[in-house]
């Protein structure tokens, strides 16, 4: 999630942990010890694919931040300030600040690396948007409510409340869209094929899925108020150019067990690109990367990963994202772009 919701979740549960003991304090330091484990943002990993992949690893480890909370603990355990608040309530206050983080960041898309060391895939639940108001506008309040009048944890207990129901509402709505989902595929012939589910921006009533069918993606919207008759998929081309180099090189394999089989690898201008489908819409991804060049001879060599060029979401397709709550013809995937990789078999946006 973003900087901004992780510190109102730290300062929340800050307040209500410690807040009769250290009052608005307590919301403050709760606050900035839930943005900690983002400070590997700023560590350069020697090439993109590298820190895009190495990003909520050993910072986002349930194993490391235990150990981080219980050295943060024996500290305060020590000060003589701070024996005013029992050990135990510090250790709850200090592991609670910093877990949570990881665990909300789970949520989202990209992936949090939970386990780290153990080298086992990116959890990632995709139930929440990066950024969503709905869940940040309740603490936020009740935080602003106990900074200006001290209510001692009251405030921030109800708007954690709000937000944490929210949080549950939308495992709800994908378990709704799933529901209205498996069926569309089995029809088509699709069931067995790798399937992903996860919120459009700034909401938790629209979703999208996506479906890889070996050298096809498949795109659609399902609202959570849809009949089941109204799945309609837009079928894109996936491309695969170079396969074996983009799996034998170290960008390839690390972006392999990032994200896929959620990616598609393509040659522009000369170089591999390889971009990551899951984060993003058809023809406005966030995260694409140079993994190989073509030299003078026109062979292929594997290269130090850096960006690549990515097309910018269109933010004026936000007002039909709102309407494709409760009107199928309002919004298709195609209308996002990559209308070039469209293929006749569209069901949203028919060729004509």
């Amino acid at each position: 999630m973003d900087s901004l919701t992780q510190a109102c979740l730290g300062g929340a549960l800050g307040g209500a942990i410690l807040g009769r003991r250290l009052g608005r304090k307590s919301i403050l330091l709760g606050a900035v010890t839930a943005t900690l484990p983002d400070l590997d943002s700023f560590i350069d990993y020697g090439s993109a694919v590298a820190d895009y992949t190495y990003h909520r690893s050993v910072t986002h480890s349930l194993f490391a931040l235990s150990l981080l909370a219980g050295m943060f603990t024996l500290v305060c355990a020590r000060l003589p300030a701070a024996r005013k608040v029992p050990t135990r309530q510090w250790l709850c206050f200090w592991w609670l600040c910093l877990i949570t983080h990881p665990l909300l960041d789970a949520f989202t898309t990209y992936g949090t690396q939970l386990l780290w060391p153990i080298t086992s895939p990116p959890v990632a639940w995709k139930t929440i948007f990066i950024i969503d108001p709905l869940y940040t506008l309740p603490m936020l309040l009740g935080l602003v409510v106990a900074l200006i009048k001290g209510t001692q944890g009251r405030a921030v207990i109800i708007g954690l409340a709000i937000s944490t129901a929210y949080l549950g509402f939308s495992i709800a709505a994908k378990s709704m869209v799933m529901a209205q989902v498996s069926p569309a595929l089995v029809q088509r012939g699709l069931d067995d094929r790798p399937v992903m589910i996860q919120p459009t921006p700034l909401n938790t009533l629209v979703w999208r899925v996506t479906v890889i069918d070996d050298d096809r993606q498949l795109e659609a919207l399902v609202s959570i108020f849809d009949d089941r008759d109204t799945l309609a998929f837009d079928s894109f081309q996936r491309p695969m150019a170079f396969r074996d180099l983009m799996i034998d090189s170290w960008a390839g394999q690390r972006l392999g067990w990032f994200s896929a089989p959620f990616w598609r690898s393509e040659v522009r201008d000369g170089t591999l690109v390889v971009t990551d489908l899951r984060m993003g819409q058809p023809g406005a991804y966030f995260f694409a990367f140079v993994i190989a060049e073509r030299d003078d001879s026109g062979q292929w060599h594997s290269v130090t990963s850096r960006p690549a060029d990515i097309a910018r979401p269109d933010i004026g397709l936000l007002p039909a994202l709102l309407k494709r709550i409760t009107n199928p013809d309002a919004l298709c995937p195609s209308d996002f772009g990559d209308r070039d990789r469209l293929l006749p078999d569209a069901e949203c946006r028919p060729q004509i």
